[in-house]
This record gives C-alpha cells, structure tokens and sequence, in this order.
C-alpha cells in the first residue's frame, strides 16, 4: 500500500517531489512529521520516516459495516484473519482489508477497541481505545519507526508505536496502550471455533481491490523498505513469522519453524518465573498463548527482523 500509494499518485512526479522538499524543510523546522509535534520525542526524530502516504492517507475504518459468516463469500479457507472474542461475541478482521486500511476502530457492547496491522512488520494488534481514562480511535499517522506503522489517537494528536504499544510523542508521550488477545489464524479455522462470529465487510466505503495483494512478493522476499535499528541474525528469514512473549520485561519469540521442529501442539514454558502454556496448531498457523490461570495472554505475531529490531535482548525458543 506505501509503495502502491507513490505509483498510485505518480503522475504529477516533479510537483510531488518540489512540496515534498518544502514540507520536509517546513517539518525540520518546525518540530514535526507530517504535522505531528514530535519535539518531545522519546526516540530519536532522524530515525521517525515518513512511508510514502500522507497523514491518514492509508484511511482507518471506524465502526465498520459487518456481515455475517455465510455472507462472507470473498472469504476462502485458506485467507488470514484476526479474531478477537470480548463478552461473548467473536469478530473476524481478513488480512485483505487490513492491508490496505491497517487500523479498524470498533467497538463490542461498550468495548471500544482498536485492530491494528503493519503489512510492513506483518504485526497485528488490538489495543483498547480507552487511553489516559478517555475512550478514542486511532488513525495512520503516514510515519513509521523501525518500519513499524505509528499510530495516532484523534484525542490529542500524539504518535504510538505498534509494537511498543507505547506513546512515543505528543500530549500522552510515555503511556502504555492495554492489549488485547487475539488470534491470527485461518478463516477456516475461526469459523470453526466461532459459527456464529461477525466478519468485517469488504463494502467498506472506498474503492480498493481486496482480492488483490498491494504487498505480493514481500513476505518472500528478504529485502526490507525501510531502515530498523537492530539487524535480525540471519538464524532465521528476516520474514520468518514468530510470536513474542513480553513477561515483566523479558521477551522471548517463538519462531513457526521452531515449533515444528519442536513437534507438539501444547507444551509448557516458563520465562521469567511465570509458566505459559503454548497451543501450536500447524496445520492453521496459529499460535495461542495461555498463564497458569488457563487465560489467554497477549502476544505479537510478526516477522522476525521486526520483533528482533525492537527486543535484540529476546530470549529465542528452539525445537527439535
């Protein structure tokens, strides 16, 4: 969608370019990205880079039309979704939308929330909207920090990291957004465990072509867009999907190919003092993770270079 956006919008080159120029000059001396104040920064500015789109250029859905299971025909077996169950009702957010929109505000009884997904990163995660004691909903900021998407809140105008979870600029710089657990699993898959779940609609209000991949090839390829700070040992493809683990400050990734090696679909790890339960399916790709309790924990689910680029102190689980 970032690459996308720049081809999408290259006809007038010379005039984008020229108030590109002025805009990062304006921004440099003005304290901001994308009009964002990012004067009290708590990472450094030089490494917050704008990913091709404007401000809200990749549009967020907020409270999105939903369609029911057997209405959802766009839908094959096979595609990726990100489920997430809250006082009883189970919605399925296809990772076809979310590239192309990246967040969804939404909302279950009085439960405001927020799907977040960086095709970049391959990261998703739901956040609650409630932020600072005030509900709110996120939009694309245009920016990104170690290739990861920055998000806004409309409340303030302050920047947050994905995967930090963290607000790194702005009004609320400093506070923590509270995850959620999701899964991210097959549409065959959750439609099993959830018969009578809700599925975000592909009649979304704008006109984009979900049967279509704007990041075919990506995944596969070792290549990244944009710089990250911490460069992934090459143990693993810089895409490898894994699963991290944030314990009381100590994190740890699960890579996919190491729980095949591994062999199991549920087996016991402890980090830091805690015990954690992991549920491996192989045949859906799917990863849950469980405390001592038996109740599901947050995790991040993402590409190697991305997790590794945040937490180059991780713990790494081998199989085999």
């Amino acid at each position: 969608m970032r690459y996308n956006w720049l081809k999408q919008n290259r006809t007038p080159v010379v005039l984008i370019l020229s108030l590109g120029v002025l805009v990062a000059f304006y921004n440099v001396m003005a304290g901001s990205k994308n009009g964002f104040d990012v004067s009290n920064a708590i990472i450094p500015v030089d490494e917050i880079l704008a990913g091709g789109p404007p401000r809200d250029g990749i549009p967020a859905l907020t409270n999105p039309e939903l369609m029911t299971a057997s209405e959802a025909s766009y839908l094959s077996p096979e595609d990726r979704v990100i489920g997430i169950t809250l006082s009883g009702e189970s919605r399925a957010y296809p990772i076809s939308i979310l590239n192309w929109h990246e967040i969804v505000n939404d909302q279950i009884k009085n439960q405001k929330y927020a799907i977040t997904y960086c095709p970049l990163c391959g990261t998703g995660i739901a956040f609650s909207a409630t932020v600072a004691g005030q509900q709110t909903e996120f939009g694309v900021s245009g920016l990104l920090y170690n290739s990861d998407v920055l998000l806004y809140d409309r409340n303030t105008h302050s920047l947050w990291s994905q995967i930090m979870g963290q607000a790194i600029s702005g009004k609320l710089v400093g506070e923590k957004l509270s995850p959620i657990p999701i899964s991210h699993t097959t549409w065959r898959d959750w439609l099993q465990r959830h018969p009578d779940t809700k599925v975000l609609s592909n009649y979304t209000g704008y006109s984009r072509d979900y049967g279509r991949n704007p990041y075919a090839g990506y995944e596969q390829s070792r290549q990244l867009f944009f710089q990250v700070n911490n460069e992934a040992p090459d143990t693993y493809h810089p895409k490898e999907r894994v699963v991290g683990l944030d314990i009381n400050g100590v994190y740890k990734a699960y890579p996919l190919v190491e729980l095949d090696k591994n062999g199991q679909s549920q087996f016991t790890d402890t980090i830091d003092g805690e015990t954690v339960t992991i549920l491996w399916d192989s045949i859906n790709r799917s990863v849950s993770i469980t405390n001592d309790a038996g109740d599901a924990i947050p995790s991040i689910e993402g590409f190697w270079f991305a997790w590794f680029a945040f937490h180059p102190d991780t713990e790494v689980f081998t199989g085999g």
